[in-house]
C-alpha cells in the first residue's frame, strides 16, 4: 500500500507539473525561440557607410582625372595638364589626414615637365566616394606637403634676373584644419645665401 500511494503521488506531481507548463501563466515562461531550445545566432553587424564607400587613395592618373572634373580649377591649369612622356603626367599625389575625415585626404601638386617647378597645388577632402575641393592655390611657384597633420606650402620667391633653378628665397606658410575650412597659423620667409649658390637659406626674416 504504501508503494502505491507514493506512486500515485509522484504520477499526480507529474501532471499538475505538465498542466503549468501548457497554461501559460504559471510554471515555465515563454521566451520565443529559446523555449524550443534553439540557439539564438545574432546577426553581422552591417560595415558602416564608410567602410563600404570611401574611395582608394587615387593613382597620378585617378588624380588627373580630379583635377581635370573639378569645377573650382581653372581652364588655364586644365589646358596646360598634359603628359610629359607617354601617359606620364607632372603631378605628384600624397595622402594624409589633414581634416580629421573619414578616409585619407589628398594632396595634389602639379608641376612643369622640364623643371619641375609647382605650377599648383590642391587639397581634396573624401567625402563619400567623391572628392571636394577645399584648398588650392594657383599662383606658382607653388608646393604644398603634409607634415604632423598639417599643411605645408612652400612658395619660392624670385627677383629679378634669378634663374628657375636659384630662387632668392622660400616662403613657407602652415595651415591646420578648423571650422572646416583651412586656416593660417605660420608664415616664414627664408632668404637664399647667393655666396652659396643659392643653395642654403640665410636666418630668417621676421
Amino acid at each position: 500500500m504504501k508503494a502505491g500511494s507514493a506512486a500515485g503521488v509522484a504520477l499526480a506531481a507529474i501532471g499538475l507539473l505538465l498542466s503549468a507548463c501548457s497554461t501559460g501563466g504559471s510554471g515555465a515562461r515563454d521566451e520565443g525561440p529559446g523555449n524550443r531550445g534553439e540557439a539564438v545566432m545574432s546577426p553581422s553587424p552591417s560595415p558602416s557607410p564608410s567602410e563600404t564607400s570611401a574611395p582608394s587613395p587615387p593613382t597620378a592618373r585617378e588624380a588627373v582625372r580630379i583635377v581635370e572634373d573639378d569645377p573650382k580649377v581653372s581652364q588655364a591649369v586644365k589646358r596646360d595638364l598634359k603628359p610629359c612622356v607617354g601617359d606620364e603626367y607632372p603631378v605628384d599625389v600624397s595622402y594624409g589626414n589633414l581634416t580629421a575625415g573619414s578616409a585619407a585626404d589628398v594632396v595634389i601638386n602639379i608641376m612643369t615637365c622640364g623643371d619641375a617647378v609647382g605650377t599648383s597645388t590642391y587639397v581634396y577632402r573624401t567625402e563619400g566616394k567623391k572628392y571636394e575641393n577645399v584648398f588650392q592655390d594657383e599662383e606658382p611657384p607653388v608646393y604644398a606637403e603634409i607634415d604632423r597633420g598639417n599643411l605645408v606650402v612652400t612658395k619660392q620667391l624670385y627677383e629679378k634676373g634669378d634663374p628657375v633653378s636659384y630662387p632668392s628665397g622660400e616662403d613657407v606658410i602652415t595651415y591646420e584644419w578648423a571650422a572646416n575650412h583651412f586656416r593660417e597659423t605660420d608664415r616664414i620667409r627664408n632668404r637664399y645665401s647667393s655666396a652659396a649658390g643659392g643653395d642654403a637659406p640665410a636666418p630668417t626674416e621676421n
